[in-house]
């Protein structure tokens, strides 16, 4: 499993990158706090995985990078080899980037 730190992320929005950032947390995590990407709940990854793109970086995140590692190995089963997962998720990114984030 590929990783990314939230420093490496960091670089990718600030550049403008061309990537997707997924969220596999659940809604109301999500609407406490996220980074913009799109959700989609580690429940129905497999379900929704026609959103997921192929052609470019996809980096998964959730609140500590457990369900994130989650959702990437379901998707590789997938055949998807394009995923990047998380480190720390949105915890690391509080703890590192922006202190003002509310985490739960």
């Amino acid at each position: 499993m590929k990783e990314i730190s939230v420093q490496e992320l960091k670089e990718k929005l600030d550049s403008g990158e061309d990537f997707q950032l997924i969220d596999v947390r659940e809604d109301f995590e999500y609407e406490t706090s996220n980074l913009g990407g799109k959700h989609i709940p580690l429940g129905g990854i497999l379900i929704e995985a026609d959103q997921v793109e192929k052609d470019k970086p996809v980096v998964v995140m959730c609140r500590s990078g457990k369900r994130s590692s989650v959702a990437l190995h379901q998707l590789e089963a997938q055949g998807y080899t394009n995923l990047y997962n998380l480190k720390g998720g949105i915890l690391a990114w509080q703890a590192e980037i922006d202190p003002t984030i509310s985490v739960y």
